[in-house]
């Protein structure tokens, strides 16, 4: 079986096939952040998800160029310029240096391009200069230029591919200035805005009068730039379905780039919201929790990755402190089975097959059945502590199953257990423990077995000898 995913575009779960003639080469281009703050933990649930898009494709073996957009400018970013009196680029610097660090954090892969908007404004304006010449764009007197959904339906073409709308509520000749508006308001969209006093100096020239780009039209110039005007995948939240990728759409499809009969996207996946402690984020709850947060309380990036990709990406998850300490926990179960497995192999070369890579591709292979292949991973994990325990593992065996951990761990992410630094003096009286054991004196290894327990640690019992673990 290929790969399977759900397209919200057709609103059904189809056979991934890339525009590639060859099926080998996929653009992939996902939302990114816009810089006026520190993303939360919402914003990770969608940025992890298209990181696990990323990665899976890579393990299928495609060859992946993905893209990301930095949204440097809008109407959140401008208030927020005015507000500290900072010029644009040093204050949208701090926050995206901060987004690429919370990235790595959690292990996600870094993106291949990473576009600023402000630096793609020349592309920004002849894209809408195009859509201008077709006569589905039109410009005020005051300098703003907006898309005209009215002629872009006259057209023949169809507004509101992701979503159902209610046109019967559409109001005509109705501009929409702000980056974001209602739901089920649909109205003409600006592309370009005309210069305002609270701008201040966040503005460029364009043949229509100084101004600024709207957010729309940022990701479909910069997509269309680098992945060319039609491409496989565009990844992204529910929220933003509308208006954000509807409108990408028509600008990109209105603009009429693509070869013939080729779509802007063929695939659109959506993240769906995230919910803590069962409720919507909000400050005034005490639930908004950004990284930075949850890693002052002790929380590693691994484990908030690990919960993150607990739950399909189309199904509504509830974050919970208790369910990051269960993510901690599940981590330590394979991790001690790793460190086994470590002990076990030794130096040896992989001799064999486990059955968790096939499992875990089966899984996933089901529009990113995440759930699935974490059971894989579990029932794997219980199957190889029992053969350890039985003494039934050779070295060349289990190396295999740390090379097949490895190869299902590059899509997961979570990576190996960390190197426990065991202090010297751990050591010795591990090592007196055992010399007390081979001298029949269990009353002395039982009190140094005491003994290290007090000081944090226990002694377990390994095929290559005792080692010392952490309690």
């Amino acid at each position: 079986m290929g790969l399977k995913l759900f397209n919200t575009l057709s609103r059904s779960v189809q056979e991934f096939v890339p525009l590639d003639p060859a099926g080998r080469t996929v653009g992939l281009y996902a939302c990114g952040p816009t810089v006026y703050d520190f993303a939360h933990i919402g914003n990770w649930r969608t940025f992890v998800f298209g990181d696990l898009v990323r990665r899976y494709l890579d393990f299928k073996g495609y060859a992946v160029r993905q893209v990301m957009n930095i949204t440097d400018v809008d109407d959140k970013i401008i208030q927020r310029v005015r507000e500290t009196g900072q010029p644009l680029r040093e204050f949208t610097a701090r926050y995206e240096k901060a987004f690429f660090d919370d990235l790595e954090a959690l292990n996600c892969r870094r993106p291949h391009q990473t576009p600023r908007a402000t630096e793609h404004i020349a592309d920004i304006i002849a894209l809408i200069e195009r859509l201008q010449a077709r006569g589905l764009a039109y410009a005020t007197p005051e300098g703003s230029v907006y898309f005209s959904i009215e002629k872009y339906r006259g057209g023949g073409a169809r507004y509101g591919r992701l979503v159902k709308l209610n046109f019967e509520a559409m109001r005509v000749g109705e501009r929409v200035r702000s980056d974001e508006y209602e739901k089920e308001a649909v109205a003409d969209f600006a592309l370009w805005k005309a210069r305002t006093p609270e701008d201040g100096q966040v503005f460029w020239p364009s043949p229509w009068g100084e101004g600024r780009p709207g957010w729309h039209i940022e990701c479909s110039a910069m997509s269309m730039k680098l992945l060319g005007p039609s491409f496989d995948l565009h990844l992204g939240g529910e929220d933003l379905m509308f208006p954000h990728h509807e409108d990408e759409i028509a600008q990109s499809e209105g603009a009429a780039l693509q070869p013939p009969g080729r779509p802007f996207v063929k695939y659109w996946l959506h993240g769906a919201h995230l919910l803590v402690e069962g409720r919507k984020m909000s400050k005034s709850l005490g639930n908004f929790f950004t990284l930075r947060d949850l890693l002052a309380r002790g929380f590693t990036g691994r484990e908030i990755r690990h919960l993150l990709l607990t739950a399909h990406y189309r199904e509504t998850f509830n974050f919970t402190l208790e369910g990051l300490q269960a993510a901690r926990a599940a981590l330590a179960r394979i991790d001690e089975c790793l460190l086994k497995l470590r002990a076990a192999a030794g130096a040896a070369p992989a001799a064999g097959e486990a059955p968790l890579v096939e499992a875990f591709t089966q899984a996933l292979d089901d529009d990113l059945n995440i759930s699935g292949a974490w059971g894989a991973v579990f029932e794997w994990v219980r199957d190889t502590n029992r053969k350890l325990a039985e003494n039934a593992l050779d070295a060349p065996a289990a190396a295999a199953a740390l090379a097949a951990w490895n190869r299902v761990d590059s899509v997961l992410g979570v990576g190996a257990p960390p190197e426990v630094d065991v202090p010297a003096e751990i050591t010795q009286l591990v090592e007196a423990r055992q010399a007390a054991r081979q001298a029949k004196d269990f009353k002395r290894a039982d009190a140094l077995r005491e003994e290290l327990k007090a000081r944090g640690w226990t002694i377990e019992d390994t095929p290559r000898g005792a080692r010392a673990k952490r309690l």
